[in-house]
């Protein structure tokens, strides 16, 4: 792709994040959607692919679905209640039809089929921009309205956490894997939003860290698939060996990283006497965690074969760039010990 098209198409989706972050008036924030949307569907289909051209059908239709509705429910708002404030949402009816058309830009259940479809037709540098920085617009304004519609949030959060759990169960497909992660995460974000957003804004972060380290492990594997990952030793050994504590972190299993926004999220849910959903919730944990230890099995303890793809090939200079992986998975693996500090900043 030119460069000058690629550089307007990253304006175009920083742009557009940044209208709907800075905005306080339904239609200003729509309008920073539909840009963020527009600016993303050239890059998902820039390679000429019929799966790609696919996934980028299928996402911008799901997305014009999520804009017509949130407009409509925006403009029903200013119809009863007179404004078109983000913040002055007052009538259940408007704002419910607001989170469920937010709930499917952002791809959580059950209006998450179109996320693992979308994601499995896309190269990895574009999905690794769908599952982070798509999420960012469309979940700062379903923060901005959560105190209105507790018991939805919780059942969109639950139903994601068990759907990740469960879909990703008999994967094969790394990026279909990876979508079902980003579900289970984006459920358990939701799920303790309305009793402390800032612990939403964490686990947030850390799921952002998380999929990016993965996201650059798998690039610079040149996986897509388990059976090409689980033969990746030969090829980048100390990255492979990487990749399981990744993916367990992601699991969040401790002493990992991913283990701190589990832990404070149903800390935080059992304060609030909400022990069943706290339960569940670990419970779903449980089966996401499964499929993270399938492929930490593949990857670690099965001897691949010595045949072609399993002989040790020419080593060459790696003409890849390893300073960001190096670091976000740094950050993946040991940042649990730092969860006073972050706690004590949640509660500034």
């Amino acid at each position: 792709m030119n460069p000058y098209i690629l550089a307007t198409l990253l304006f175009g989706l920083g742009l557009g994040t940044t209208i709907t972050f800075a905005s306080s008036h339904w239609l200003l924030a729509w309008m920073g959607l539909e840009m963020n949307t527009l600016a993303i569907i050239p890059l998902m289909a820039q390679h000429h692919h019929p799966r790609a051209v696919e996934a980028t059908t299928k996402y911008f239709l799901t997305q014009a679905t999520g804009a017509a509705m949130l407009l409509f429910a925006s403009t029903t708002n200013a119809w009863m209640t007179g404004q078109w404030d983000i913040q002055q949402m007052t009538h259940p009816l408007p704002v419910t039809l607001i989170t469920l058309a937010l709930a499917l830009k952002v791809g959580l259940a059950p209006v998450h089929a179109w996320l693992p479809e979308v994601l499995q037709g896309l190269d990895l540098t574009t999905g690794l921009i769908l599952s982070t920085w798509q999420k960012l617009a469309p979940l700062a304004l379903l923060m901005q309205i959560q105190p209105l519609n507790s018991p939805l949030l919780i059942v969109l959060g639950l139903t994601s956490t068990l759907v990740g759990g469960w879909g990703g169960l008999n994967q094969t497909q790394l990026r279909k894997i990876l979508a079902y992660s980003s579900i289970a995460h984006l459920g358990w974000m939701v799920l303790v939003m309305q009793f402390s957003p800032a612990l939403t804004l964490l686990t947030l972060l850390a799921y952002l860290l998380m999929t990016f380290s993965t996201f650059l492990v798998f690039k610079l594997n040149n996986s897509t698939t388990l059976n090409t990952l689980s033969t990746s030793w030969t090829k980048a050994p100390a990255l492979t060996a990487l990749a399981p504590l990744i993916l367990l972190s992601l699991g969040g299993l401790p002493p990992l990283t991913g283990f701190m926004p589990k832990w404070l999220i149903l800390q935080e849910l059992a304060k609030q006497d909400l022990a069943l959903t706290a339960t569940l919730a670990a419970l779903a944990a449980l089966l996401s965690l499964y499929f993270y230890l399938r492929l930490s099995y593949a990857l670690t303890l099965t001897m691949a074969p010595n045949n072609t793809t399993g002989m040790t090939p020419w080593r060459f200079l790696p003409s890849q760039l390893t300073l960001p992986v190096t670091i976000s998975a740094t950050a993946t693996l040991l940042l649990l010990p730092l969860t006073p500090a972050m706690v004590a900043l949640l509660t500034i």
